[in-house]
């Protein structure tokens, strides 16, 4: 996986009425800092002799530039007090994350007056963004090199990331839902109005076709996702087996590619079994491996899902896509999260045991589900889903813990409180699939939220209050 680089417009603000001398060297210092993390500076060189924002006969200029640069989120230093107007112009223009903060302000000099009064502008920009409808991450005034302001720098870049993931987002439907499964209906047009998010159907035969193809090319990528599986996974596995999951793989990403989609979500079973005779389980798992999510059972808010929790790591580590399964036997406060096969092969456990198997539940027996258990540690899980025209996204944070083995892929969990869990879940708007991600990124996910049309953050646990406190 590749880790995301933001575009990120870089707009520092003053007041005529503080130093400029003093905010201009206060641009220079924290476009150091942030130059330093996985971002592409767009700033204001040229604009105006200081590439500050202060007067309103750049205000034009600034905004054409960000658009024609295509910036993915906007950040507002205040170098002095600020240009509060200027800056809520600018972000209302852009409609895209806006990052509010400001440097620690220096003491009052010795005939007491003051250089920037940074601190003070925040406020009057605050409300002026709130005016204009404009929604914004604010980090605690803080030093520009403190490590407080680099982590939530960091963290700011991660919601921008998030916000990107579903913008202008495509999805490969690969067929329409099992039948059974009602849960897992969404509204395609309501989709598209709200979040801008597009379905691109396809059916199953079309992925055959392309599975024939690629068989008969036989190219080398084919053979070497072939011996992939055959020297780590299938070591055992019939040969026909193998090159049928491989190119079941590869018609995936093919078609995906073909079309601009970022997610697919398939119709796992009992059709493509007695189309092809295998279970796509393995090729979803080396799929999302590779940071391509595959949700199964059709479902395409399990997919946004997916796309969403990845993105809050900056898309350096794979999700995985789950089911909420069965309590522990022994411990109230623990879960199984599990699907037949989907989770990545790099979070195998054990990769010397990790192997592919037939299916033990659905009647087709088909081969081409997974068997290992995934490594632990801290783990977030997350649920975009919505009905009646109201969107939530369920949130929570948990530890792995032991737990009986089980076939296909698996983890057991623990968290505090898990009956609330529970309640949140079946009370809705939500369903037993989940993405799961290793690391914490609650805050990361319920800060995204403000700004996707709405969406509202339902945490279970850490609370909303808890998770606004990481950003202070």
């Amino acid at each position: 996986m590749k880790k995301t680089v933001i575009k990120l417009g870089y707009c520092p603000t003053r007041r005529e009425l503080f130093s400029r001398t003093e905010a201009v060297k206060y641009a220079g210092l924290i476009k150091d800092v942030i130059g330093q993390y996985s971002v592409n500076i767009v700033d204001l060189s040229g604009i105006n002799e200081e590439g500050l924002l202060y007067s309103d006969a750049d205000l034009a200029a600034v905004i054409k530039r960000f658009r024609d640069e295509k910036v993915e989120a906007l950040f507002f230093p205040h170098c002095n007090f600020g240009s509060e107007a200027l800056v809520a112009q600018v972000a209302k223009a852009l409609s895209v994350p806006v990052l509010l903060w400001s440097p620690r302000d220096d003491a009052p000099m010795e005939n007491g007056m003051r250089s920037r009064d940074s601190q003070c502008g925040l406020f009057a920009t605050g409300k002026v963004l709130r005016r204009y409808n404009v929604p914004f991450t604010y980090l605690t005034n803080s030093w520009y090199d403190s490590d407080k302001f680099k982590a939530g720098f960091q963290k700011f870049l991660a919601v921008a990331c998030v916000v990107k993931s579903v913008r202008d987002l495509r999805i490969l439907q690969i067929s329409t839902r099992p039948e059974p499964f009602c849960s897992v209906i969404c509204n395609e047009g309501e989709l598209l109005e709200r979040f801008g998010i597009q379905l691109y159907p396809i059916t199953l035969t079309e992925i055959v076709e392309e599975m024939e193809k690629i068989s008969k090319e036989n190219s080398k990528q084919l053979l070497d996702t072939a011996d992939f599986i055959q020297d780590n996974i299938s070591r055992n596995s019939p040969k026909e087996q193998i090159v049928k999951m491989a190119s079941l793989k590869l018609a995936i990403a093919a078609k995906a590619k073909e079309y601009g989609c970022r997610a697919a979500a398939i119709q796992c079973w009992n059709a493509l079994q007695d189309m092809i005779g295998i279970m796509p389980c393995l090729a979803n798992a080396l799929l999302a491996d590779e940071g391509f999510p595959v949700a199964c059972e059709t479902d395409i808010h399990g997919a946004i899902t997916a796309l969403m929790v990845q993105a809050a790591s900056m898309d350096e580590k794979p999700h995985f896509f789950a089911d909420i399964t069965v309590r522990h036997p022994e411990d109230d406060n623990s879960e199984l999260l599990w699907h037949c096969g989907a989770f990545p092969y790099s979070l195998a456990k054990d990769k010397s045991t990790a192997k592919a198997a037939a299916h033990w539940v659905l009647p087709s027996g088909a081969y081409g589900t997974c068997e290992w258990e995934i490594y632990g540690g801290k783990i977030t899980v997350a649920r975009f889903d919505g009905d009646h025209g109201k969107y939530q996204m369920f949130i929570g944070e948990a530890e792995s813990t032991d737990g009986p083995k089980t076939g296909g892929s698996y983890m057991w969990i623990k968290v505090k409180d898990w009956a609330k869990w529970e309640h949140k879940l079946v009370k809705g708007p939500y369903i037993h699939h989940v993405a799961g991600i290793h690391g914490e990124y609650g805050d990361i996910l319920a800060e995204a939220c403000q700004y996707i049309n709405g969406l509202v953050p339902d945490p279970a646990e850490p609370s909303m209050e808890e998770l606004e406190k990481r950003w202070m």
